[in-house]
C-alpha cells in the first residue's frame, strides 16, 4: 500500500512547544487487510482518498479498533471475525499462525510516543506483542511466552532499585491501558511509563464515530439525556436541549445550515408533540417552517455533521477519560464517507468549517472521501489529503 499526502508533517514540537492536548499524530498499519506497512500522517484534518479498493474505509477501521481498545474493550469485540483482516494471501507460520499489525505515534506533552501492537488472528485471536517506546527507549513490551496461557509477559521500565518490573498480562486486552493500575508511580520512571501511557489513551479513546443515517433521522423522538448518537438519529432530541444553551453557537449552525440546504434557512427549532416526543424544524421566514423529515439525504447529513462541529464532546456519545480535564483533550470523529450523499456545495462549506473548527485544537476529523471532494480541498490551508494508492 503506498500513501501519497499532500499535507505537511511538522517536526516533533521542542518540550516547551509539545501540544497540551494529546492526538493522534499518525496511524500504522502493516499486514491489515489490503495494507502493507502503510504510515498514514494525520493532521487536525485528515481526508483519505483513493479509488475503491485502496483501503480507505480499512484504514479508518484500524484507527476504530486501537480507539477501543484504549477504551478497555476485549479484542474478542473489536475484531468479532479476526480473519477478515488478514491479507487474502498471506501464508500461516509452522504453527499456522496469521495475524497482522497496528500502530500510532501521539503527540503531546510527554513527547511523541509510539504504541505497535501485533495481533494473532489464528488459530486464536490474542495480542501476541505489544511495544510502548519515547523517544527510541522501550517503557514497555509485551511478548507470548506460553500459547497454551491466555496471558503474555508485560515488562516496564521502572529505573528504580529494580531497573524494570514484570509481571503477566491478559492477551485480550491493550497493555497500555492496563498500565496506569499497574504502576504505582514511585520513581521517575514509573513517572514517565505512565505519563506516556495515559498520553496514548487519552488520545485514542476520545474519539467519535459518526456516520449520519438519514433514513433514521426523518423520525419524531422521544426527549432521553440528549447526547448524539453515531447514527444522529436522535438529531432532534439533541436540537431540543441545546438549541437555547449558547445563542452564538446556534446563530451559527443556523447560518451553516442555510448555506448547505436548499431554500433558505432562518432558524432550527424543535416541535414538542402531543405523544411527548420532539421533531426538529427548519425555520423558513416569518411563520414557515419545515420539518426536517422533508430534507433530502444531503441535507441532513450537512446537518448532522455540522451540528458536531459546532457543539463538540459534550452533547456526544463518548466516553473521555473522565480524570482528564475535557480542556485537556482532543477529541477525534472517525467519518467513513464524509461527503456521500453531499453535493460539491455541501462538501466545501462542511469542510471550510471542519477546518476552521479544527484549528483550534478541541477537535479533529478524519474521513473518507471521494476522489472528487478531495481534488477540491487539496492544498486548502488546515486540510491534509491522504492519497491511498495500491
Amino acid at each position: 500500500m503506498t500513501v501519497i499526502s499532500s499535507g505537511r508533517t511538522a517536526p516533533s514540537p521542542s518540550v516547551a512547544a509539545r501540544p497540551a492536548r494529546p492526538y493522534v499524530g499518525e496511524l500504522r498499519l502493516d499486514a491489515f487487510a489490503s495494507h502493507r506497512r502503510a504510515v498514514i500522517p494525520l493532521g487536525p484534518l485528515t481526508l483519505l482518498t483513493g479509488g475503491s479498493g485502496s483501503g480507505k474505509t480499512t484504514a479508518l477501521r484500524g484507527y476504530e479498533a486501537l480507539a477501543r481498545l484504549a477504551a478497555g474493550d476485549p479484542l474478542e469485540d473489536v475484531f468479532p471475525d479476526p480473519a477478515s483482516w488478514v491479507p487474502e494471501r498471506a501464508g500461516a507460520d509452522a504453527q499456522g499462525r496469521r495475524g497482522f499489525r497496528l500502530g500510532c505515534t501521539v503527540e503531546g506533552p510527554a513527547g511523541p510516543v509510539r504504541l505497535d501492537l501485533a495481533v494473532q488472528a489464528e488459530p486464536v485471536l490474542r495480542i501476541v506483542g505489544e511495544r510502548l517506546t519515547d523517544d527510541g527507549e522501550t517503557l514497555l513490551s509485551t511478548a507470548l511466552l506460553d500459547p497454551r496461557r491466555p496471558s503474555v509477559q508485560a515488562a516496564w521500565h521502572t529505573a528504580g532499585a529494580v531497573p524494570v518490573t514484570r509481571a503477566p498480562f491478559p492477551d485480550d486486552r491493550l497493555g497500555t491501558a492496563l498500565l496506569p493500575l499497574r504502576v504505582a508511580g514511585t520513581t521517575d520512571g514509573q513517572l514517565r511509563v505512565l505519563a506516556a501511557a495515559e498520553q496514548v489513551v487519552v488520545a485514542l479513546r476520545s474519539a467519535f464515530v459518526c456516520d449520519p443515517q438519514p433514513r433514521r433521522m426523518r423520525a419524531a423522538v422521544p426527549v432521553g439525556e440528549g447526547r448524539l448518537t453515531s447514527s444522529c438519529d436522535n438529531l432532534a432530541e439533541v436540537l431540543y436541549r441545546t438549541h437555547s444553551q449558547c445563542a452564538q453557537r446556534h446563530a451559527r449552525l443556523v447560518a451553516t445550515a442555510d448555506s448547505g440546504c436548499a431554500g433558505r434557512v432562518t432558524g432550527l427549532t424543535v416541535e414538542r408533540l402531543a405523544d411527548g416526543t420532539v421533531r426538529a424544524m427548519t425555520g423558513r421566514g416569518p411563520g414557515r417552517g419545515t420539518p426536517i423529515g422533508r430534507l433530502g439525504d444531503g441535507e441532513l447529513r450537512y446537518l448532522a455533521f455540522a451540528l458536531v462541529l459546532l457543539t463538540g464532546p459534550h452533547v456526544l456519545v463518548v466516553d473521555p477519560a473522565a480524570e482528564v480535564p475535557s480542556a485537556m483533550q482532543a477529541l477525534t470523529v472517525l467519518s467513513d464517507g464524509l461527503d456521500r450523499s453531499l453535493d460539491a456545495r455541501q462538501a466545501g462549506e462542511l469542510l471550510a468549517l471542519a477546518a476552521s473548527i479544527c484549528a483550534d485544537g478541541h477537535m479533529r476529523l478524519l474521513g473518507t472521501v471521494g476522489e472528487a471532494t478531495a481534488a477540491a480541498v487539496r492544498g486548502a490551508t488546515g486540510t491534509t489529503v491522504v492519497d491511498l494508492a495500491p
